[in-house]
């Protein structure tokens, strides 16, 4: 009994070791295939890829069409020649110029130069002079990549309008001396910003119910919650709107939710107070 467990012991081993053994030899084959004929990586220096004319945009990817990259070069080449600025556009996919295109096109502290990627999970991407970062915060391009850059707004829009919103947003920025944030205001985001005014005038309305008798409206509660309505309404409400749009009409939106939702809120019965027992005489 004893040895025909041994045996059989034995049996399983050797075939656990010839198992391995085989996928040992099988993975040692793969790295070597790969080692040998890697993938074709992207080129870090490649002039040949740069264009034998002087332009401002080199379209690589095709993302945009003949004439709105003949349009696009004039733009930028007189949006140069009025502000200093110097505007770059390079679109890819699995070629670049690389480092190349600083040479090309003498890139410097007064220079930004676009990378749209679509090999990238966002399409954006920014090289900025230090003298731009004076005008335009590092705030103002992430969210400038997450606006225009984002698959969402790339599926729905298009490479072409990504890239050109993105420089008319720049061009826009540093012809008025700078910008915090990006200019205008997507719909999502006035949504938001409609939401919280509703929300802070909610709060404001029901901090407002009476509290006593003859009292009409708890001014002093109302002032009470003032940080919290406030945030909501103002910080969050009003403030993303006139910093990124001068259009009055969002504003209007926003101050009528508020209004209308403290009106609901201010109707809404209050919990009723169990009531005072007359003293016995």
């Amino acid at each position: 009994m004893g040895q025909l467990f041994r045996q059989r012991f034995t049996t399983i081993v050797n075939r656990a070791c010839v198992r391995i053994s085989i996928g040992a030899i099988a993975l040692v084959l793969f790295l070597s295939a790969t080692l040998v004929n890697p993938a074709p990586a992207k080129a870090i220096d490649a002039p040949e890829l740069l264009p034998t004319h002087p332009t401002n945009v080199i379209d690589l990817g095709r993302f945009l069409s003949d004439f709105q990259e003949a349009e696009l070069d004039k733009e930028l080449t007189k949006f140069e020649q009025k502000t200093g600025w110097k505007l770059r556009v390079l679109t890819q996919v699995d070629r670049t110029p690389g480092r190349a295109v600083k040479d090309f096109w003498g890139l410097n502290e007064r220079s930004v130069m676009l990378v749209a990627d679509s090999s990238r999970r966002n399409l954006l991407n920014f090289n900025v002079g230090d003298s731009v970062y004076d005008l335009l915060p590092r705030v103002f391009w992430i969210e400038l990549q997450s606006r225009y850059g984002n698959q969402f707004y790339v599926r729905d829009e298009g490479y072409d309008r990504s890239i050109l919103s993105s420089i008319n947003a720049i061009e826009t920025c540093l012809a008025n001396d700078g910008c915090k944030v990006v200019p205008g205001l997507p719909q999502e985001q006035w949504i938001l910003t409609l939401l919280t005014s509703i929300l802070g005038g909610f709060i404001f309305g029901y901090a407002g119910h009476p509290r006593k008798d003859g009292e009409v409206f708890a001014w002093r509660w109302a002032l009470v919650m003032t940080p919290l309505w406030g945030m909501l309404f103002i910080a969050f409400g009003i403030g993303p709107v006139i910093s990124r749009t001068g259009d009055w009409l969002p504003i209007v939106r926003n101050v009528a939710g508020f209004v209308g939702a403290a009106i609901v809120a201010y109707l809404i019965p209050s919990p009723k107070r169990a009531p005072t027992a007359p003293d016995n005489q």
